[in-house]
């Protein structure tokens, strides 16, 4: 393959709006167009017309398995995605954050044994869809409305800890927000500080 042809591989993996800079709450969600694990293109574009929840995630980090090893996150996947909701869960560590980083299928076999729910699987190694999107831990949550506007931007819940037995006495902002979004309502909290393990860019 010549130079020419793996640029346009490259660029057609993953293409990425440059008007848009960060993921702000009441503004129109950055667009962007990549491949999942499984082969299947994604864009933010195709998607207006569903609510769409964006996951920032890796599997090694102690607060991702706070909402994983207790089911917390798979039980609100599947609660939406039955709901017609999309559920994209995207991994942007670098190739070279050792223990943080996934490969299309590590990632995908990874999720498979935690019996994630999402809709898609998303290997972001470049950070360009992590950096679009301005995220900055795992889990970082974004939920968009069928307008493809930006309508909550933050944690998971209301309680900053690695700790599952804290997860009952939460509140869980992004199930609070689909809610409102599902029955028409503006989102009360759209926007909180995220907590995490910071992205491995």
């Amino acid at each position: 393959m010549n130079a020419k042809n793996i640029l346009t591989a490259m660029v057609a993996s993953i293409s990425i709006s440059v008007s848009a800079h960060s993921a702000e709450v009441g503004k129109p969600a950055p667009d962007f167009t990549a491949k999942d694990v499984k082969g299947d293109e994604v864009s933010m574009t195709s998607l207006k017309g569903k609510v769409v929840v964006l996951e920032w995630s890796s599997y090694a980090c102690p607060f991702v398995k706070k909402h994983y090893n207790s089911k917390n996150m798979q039980k609100i996947q599947e609660t939406y995605t039955a709901q017609d909701v999309v559920w994209i869960t995207i991994n942007s560590s670098s190739p070279k954050s050792r223990g943080y980083y996934f490969d299309n299928e590590s990632f995908l076999k990874k999720a498979e044994e935690n019996g994630s729910k999402a809709t898609h699987l998303i290997v972001d190694d470049s950070g360009a869809i992590g950096k679009l999107y301005a995220a900055k831990v795992t889990p970082h949550m974004f939920v968009i409305n069928k307008e493809g506007v930006v309508v909550y931007n933050g944690a998971i819940d209301s309680k900053a800890s690695m700790n599952p037995a804290d997860i009952a006495g939460s509140q869980n902002y992004v199930s609070l927000a689909l809610d409102s979004v599902l029955e028409g309502k503006e989102v009360a909290t759209p926007k909180t500080p995220p907590y995490g393990c910071g992205v491995k860019y």
